[in-house]
């Protein structure tokens, strides 16, 4: 099984790359019996991705495509210190979203197959 670690930097809003990211991670997510191993790390600005019930024109998207690729078993990791920077560590997240560590984004790196970044 092909193992690809998608890393987004981009913020939620203000350009298409966090959408664009979650679009293809879903994509992979849902391909019927050849799925691959996925792994999701949000860093930087990314991260306030995670925190629940933004609203935006579109009716909350981004937090919809969020919980389908956690339905599908997707780890989806923020990193500790950007989440850190930006005050996120002691607010509720999306549910099944997780704080990760950059050794844990090391290892993931290390096992897969592809890296992507948006």
């Amino acid at each position: 099984m092909q193992k690809i670690l998608i890393i987004v930097h981009a913020p939620p809003y203000g350009s298409e790359r966090c959408l664009s990211a979650l679009r293809l991670a879903l994509a992979l997510a849902g391909r019927e019996g050849e799925a691959p191993a996925l792994d999701v790390f949000l860093m930087s600005d990314a991260t306030v991705l995670a925190l629940p019930d933004q609203q935006d024109a579109s009716g909350n998207t981004l937090q919809k495509m969020l919980e389908q690729l956690i339905g599908h078993g997707v780890p989806v990791r923020l990193c500790k210190t950007c989440a850190g920077n930006r005050g996120l560590l002691n607010l509720p997240l999306v549910g099944g979203v997780t704080i990760g560590t950059l050794a844990e984004l090391a290892d993931a790196t290390l096992r897969a197959d592809k890296v992507i970044t948006f």
